[in-house]
């Protein structure tokens, strides 16, 4: 071999010998990263063990997550209702920012959101493996930017529930509620987490970001009824409402939260259903709690076990007559306030943290903690210098959004609304945990305190409140107006 030719192969072999070096390289880094199992959970409010809710919740694997890792006691949704809320979470960007404020239209249907980029989007293109099982998106939708590999995504009935309250007082089919004497198995829930536990006992080349979204206490309250001879109806125990509860709200507040989908408050009275009701949200949350459980006894079995991020939350609270109401979509605690635990490998375990929080900063949180670079224009704030040190000092407070320029601020002590019209909502959480009496209800009476606490809270309230987003509307063919004149004629 002349030396002209052993001096080529010599330089390919080394290239070569550098680009397997390079790969090895990247397959370490990679592997380095941690997993990310994403559970978000639709309708659940505090009614678990950990945060003492219900005096009839029981969660026990719930609880045992919590002890796993950072439970965040004071953390909100950025929408009381389902579309705009898991929008903005998968966007990092507020309802007043992309003009998605109720459960339609689709974000990718607008013209100014159809090419954001989403968490789990962002994530892939760091490198990360993206699938996804349940609701994660409302209706279950399945957006392909987002996910590589689809699980099943059932919609919000089983083909196998069988209707069991025809006189509900609802316009909506999906208000009902008891137990479903079918195979558990099939139930949807349940299909999900088998299919994420199939997920954790697969070979990943690459580190996977794995989100599954679990339907229940999502009406219609449908568990088995196993489940439901678990909580003895006589027993159940209702939440307190106060009969003049709405007594001291602006007009603004009532039409706002005049929502005509779920039964009226005074039918599950008059009815006899309220217990019923009640008994069948807590069997939806502890069968929930069943499905949570198996997906963390089949992580903890897995090789996974050590470097996963473990993220739990729901996407909005419930109200079960409290300010005689059902359902979500209002600007108070029970509307806004939702479960949080973050549990990270090698970080706090059993850890709790009384700091406002959103929803909103799990994309630049879970961002920071895997090491990848940081989207730019977030508006999420990172929230890892909480998961270090639950009591680290924290000024800013949680704020969600229900209509365009409709706005409650969560501090620590604090809750504040104002509305499109000007009209407020203040609650002392300190003496008013149930926000029973709005201070504001009589502004004569207002202290220079009260005024200096307005002022605090006001100055968080976004400055951007885009009107709705709306779909292109289709134009009309030439041919078809032509029609449309000659038949007008």
């Amino acid at each position: 071999m002349s030396k002209q030719r052993w001096s080529e192969l010599s330089c390919v072999i080394v290239l070569i010998s550098l680009i397997i070096q390079q790969q090895i390289v990247f397959a370490q880094r990679d592997q380095s990263k941690p997993n990310i199992l994403f559970i978000a959970v639709d309708d659940l409010n505090d009614w678990i063990g950990c945060l003492s809710g219900h005096p009839d919740a029981h969660s026990p694997n719930i609880d045992r997550l919590a002890k796993r890792g950072v439970l965040f006691t004071n953390a909100h949704c950025q929408a009381p209702i389902c579309n705009p809320s898991r929008t903005s979470f998968m966007l990092g960007l507020r309802p007043s920012t992309t003009g998605i404020y109720m459960n339609s239209p689709w974000f990718r249907s607008t013209p100014a959101n159809k090419a954001r980029v989403t968490m789990t989007q962002h994530f892939a293109a760091q490198g990360y493996q993206t699938l996804t099982t349940g609701k994660i998106y409302h209706g279950s939708r399945f957006d392909a930017p987002s996910f590589q590999v689809k699980g099943p995504l059932p919609g919000q009935r089983n083909p196998l529930d069988k209707r069991l309250i025809t006189d509900i007082g609802s316009k909506s089919k999906l208000w009902d509620f008891g137990a479903q004497d079918f195979d558990e198995k099939k139930f949807n829930d349940y299909v999900d987490a088998s299919w994420t536990i199939k997920q954790l006992k697969t070979k990943h080349n690459k580190p996977f970001f794995l989100t599954v979204g679990i339907y229940r206490p999502h009406v219609p309250f449908y568990a088995p009824t196993r489940v439901f001879k678990q909580i003895p109806l006589d027993g159940v125990d209702l939440p307190t409402v106060k009969s003049d509860d709405r007594d001291d709200l602006p007009e603004t507040a009532k039409q706002v939260t005049a929502n005509s989908t779920p039964p009226s408050h005074e039918w599950f009275v008059q009815s006899g259903q309220w217990r019923k009701a009640v008994q069948s949200y807590l069997a939806c949350v502890r069968f929930t709690d069943e499905q949570v459980g198996r997906i963390m006894k089949a992580l903890e079995k897995s090789d996974y076990a050590d470097n996963t991020i473990v993220v739990f939350f729901s996407d909005h609270g419930f109200h079960l007559g409290e300010k005689e109401r059902w359902a979500k979509q209002s600007l108070w605690e029970r509307s806004t306030r939702v479960p949080l635990i973050i549990s990270v490998p090698k970080g706090l375990r059993n850890a709790r943290c009384d700091r406002p929080v959103e929803l909103l900063s799990l994309f630049p949180t879970l961002a920071e903690l895997c090491s990848i670079k940081q989207r730019p224009g977030l508006e999420g704030t990172s929230i890892v210098p909480l998961l270090k040190d639950p009591k680290a000092k924290w000024d800013r407070p949680a704020i969600t959004t229900y209509g365009q320029n409709n706005h409650a601020v969560r501090s620590d002590r604090w809750r504040y609304i104002r509305y499109n019209d000007g009209s407020e909502e203040l609650y002392d959480h300190s003496k008013d945990p149930n926000e029973w009496k709005n201070l504001l209800h009589d502004k004569t009476g207002s202290s220079k305190e009260l005024f200096n606490v307005i002022e605090q809270h006001k100055r968080w309230l976004p400055k951007t409140n885009v009107p709705n987003a709306k779909r292109p509307q289709k134009k009309k063919s030439k041919r078809n107006t032509k029609r449309k004149g000659a038949a007008d004629k």
